[in-house]
């Protein structure tokens, strides 16, 4: 190739390395001249972002009071976004208002001066104008601007406050007297046996669970996705797996003593696997709680009589059981869950307290105990063996002769009660002959959220509103087919409780013929006693944060159910029914007299007979179960605050 060739070469390579340098030059300048307006946005976006997290976080308002504005620019100055009067470069608009969310599922803020669920803060800068833009409006004729002006917006709201409530038993120690009655009841309701000790009781009513970790244990038995509590909460699960969950964690937790385990274990054993449950049938949690807010504790005898009242509910069948009563003897018990109990809710009280206007209310914050059906049937030969009820039989043998004996004009022979006939006669035999029902039943009482305050830290209070349960004590004869085959309205009847028999002797011979029931009739008896509902509000003042112990009360004023159901023996309904096809003579004094010893007689008869079972049933099983809200205690929980304020937008 000839010199001059090269030479040539040469100058065009020089031409283009001289034009790519200054291309090169050109886009690092473009490159550098965006950087510059990328890092300002950034800047002012975060401005935005902190100062409307401090302004939310703070409480900043934007009404009467302007500490929203003041918290956002104190932010700002902080960050070095300081606000100069007359000087437009730099500007911070705060305004307060509301969140919702639209159509789309998005949410969408709307200025409300005299509301401050959420602020929003647009921050503002003016810096130079790009090249890029400058030369775009250039080619677009435009007029060159040298300022452009940056803006962010960013929108946060104040964490939600959130309320807990609880309910659980009255119940704080076990003795030996109710250990059997809560193997029967726990037994009875889970489809088994039990033979807990009371020890064995007291360590489960001493012993919490974390309501969170417990949450864990039972995604990971069910199979459901960590952390996701809302498919948790509605995942399928049997009376087994709800208990089981509770093993896993205090053996993970290892803080529990073996004894409370085994006795957990236990339980677990005689629980059925079917699973007809959720776990939200317990628990109601709100949408949008913070899982923080589940960090809380639980009473592991009040989580593990709420499940197997819940699988009692889910049974068809509720099978009778034998037990002894002291001084009584063995009565037959079956019991039900009809509805069962929400032992824990977690929400929002302000969305709880909106929602009570709306129909039907929304978004509540609601505990209840389970609606109990109970049913004890007290055989005639355990009656016979009450104490005292021997003497109180033989004592009606007198006036009970003087009604048989013709006063009521039968046509029988001559009754004579406690004098020796000369040859022979007819013996009045007075007799308790059939079974006596005694029917329990305490509806569903509830409790649930109907205001709070977060306005100051010593006012901050939850006010829950209490209704307690509608109770009822029958005593006469229940089937108990139609007992506990439906939720509709148990029907007593009375009961022909004692009949007036006699027995023909030879009184030489001491011998006497079979006993002939009925033949002066008998008397009938049946009680039925309804405590109604009562509403009583609570105030929690002080109450207790999130994640800690809750605060319990009973509902002040409230109707004593196991006094005022006890009270039900002393308006027995004792009524005398003569023999079929004969008159009682109204007119006849001695008759009258006569009657009204028996009556009163009977009067007391049943109530020494009743006393000794009822107390130990109604004081220690409905207690037990805290089935009314005269029994059980509501604790609350309130965080204003629960976390920092987020940003929304």
């Amino acid at each position: 190739m000839s010199p001059r060739l090269r030479s040539r070469q040469r100058g065009a390579i020089g031409l283009m390395a001289a034009g790519t340098l200054a291309l090169a030059l050109i886009f690092m300048l473009l490159a550098v001249d965006s950087g510059r307006l990328y890092l300002e946005k950034r800047k002012v976006q975060s401005i935005a972002d902190t100062s409307a997290l401090e302004a939310a976080g703070l409480g900043g308002q934007c009404g009467s009071s302007t500490t929203a504005n003041a918290y956002a620019v104190q932010n700002a100055k902080r960050n070095g976004f300081t606000l100069v009067a007359g000087d437009n470069s730099r500007t911070l608009v705060v305004t307060c208002g509301t969140l919702a969310t639209n159509a789309s599922n998005l949410r969408v803020f709307t200025a409300d001066a005299t509301k401050n669920d959420a602020i929003r803060v647009v921050a503002s800068r003016t810096v130079m104008t790009s090249i890029a833009n400058g030369i775009l409006n250039l080619f677009h004729g435009k007029a060159f601007n040298a300022q452009t002006v940056l803006s962010a917006t960013a929108v946060a709201a104040q964490a939600p406050p959130v309320a807990q409530l609880t309910i659980r038993s009255s119940l704080a120690t076990v003795d030996s007297t109710k250990s059997p009655l809560l193997n029967f009841t726990f037994g009875n309701l889970l489809g088994g046996s039990l033979s807990l000790t009371a020890a064995g009781w007291n360590g489960i009513v001493s012993t919490n669970v974390n309501l969170l970790g417990y949450l864990d244990q039972l995604a990971i038995r069910l199979n459901v996705t960590a952390g996701d509590y809302t498919a948790l909460l509605a995942a399928k699960a049997s009376a087994t797996d709800l208990i089981h969950a509770t093993v896993m964690l205090l053996q993970k937790n290892g803080a529990a003593a073996t004894a409370v385990i085994n006795n957990v274990l236990a339980l677990e054993a005689i629980a059925p696997n079917t699973q007809l449950l959720t776990v939200g049938s317990l628990l109601n949690v709100a949408t949008g709680t913070p899982i923080a807010a589940l960090n809380s504790t639980v009473q592991l005898f009040q989580l593990l009589e709420a499940v197997a009242q819940l699988s009692s509910s889910k049974s068809a069948v509720s099978a009778a059981v034998q037990l002894n009563i002291p001084l009584v003897g063995n009565v037959s018990i079956q019991t039900k869950v009809i509805e069962p109990p929400q032992l824990s809710a977690i929400g929002n009280p302000a969305l709880a307290k909106a929602g009570l206007a709306k129909t039907p209310p929304t978004d509540q914050i609601f505990v209840r105990t389970a609606q109990v059906r109970t049913l004890v049937v007290v055989q005639a030969p355990v009656l016979k063996l009450v104490s005292g009820v021997a003497s109180i039989l033989t004592g009606l043998a007198t006036p009970v002769s003087k009604v048989v004996g013709g006063l009521l004009n039968l046509n029988i022979p001559a009754v004579v009660g406690g004098v020796l006939c000369l040859v022979a006669c007819n013996v009045t035999d007075v007799d308790i002959t059939q079974s006596l029902s005694i029917y329990i039943e305490a509806a569903s009482a509830e409790s649930h959220v109907t205001d709070f305050s977060c306005a100051t830290p010593a006012t901050k209070s939850l006010t829950v509103q209490a209704t307690t349960a509608v109770a009822t004590l029958g005593v006469g004869y229940v089937d108990p087919v139609s007992a506990f085959s439906s939720s509709a309205p148990v029907n007593v009847q009375p009961v022909r409780l004692i009949d007036f028999g006699e027995h023909y002797c030879i009184v030489l011979t001491l011998i006497c013929g079979p006993r002939t029931a009925g033949v002066g009739g008998g008397l009938n008896l049946r009680a039925l006693s309804t405590i109604g509902q009562q509403t009583s509000p609570l105030l929690f003042l002080p109450v207790a944060e999130m994640n800690a112990t809750p605060t319990y009360q009973s509902p002040p004023g409230t109707a004593n159910i196991i006094n005022s159901l006890g009270a039900t023996l002393s308006g027995l309904q004792v009524t005398y029914v003569p023999p079929t096809g004969s008159t009682p003579n109204s007119g006849n004094a001695t008759v009258a007299n006569a009657l009204t010893t028996i009556i009163s007689s009977v009067v007391g008869l049943i109530q020494n007979v009743l006393a000794p079972i009822l107390d130990p049933i109604v004081n220690t099983l409905l207690s037990a179960l805290g089935i009314s809200l005269g029994n059980a205690e509501v604790g609350a929980n309130l965080t204003c605050h629960m976390g920092r304020a987020y940003l929304v937008i």
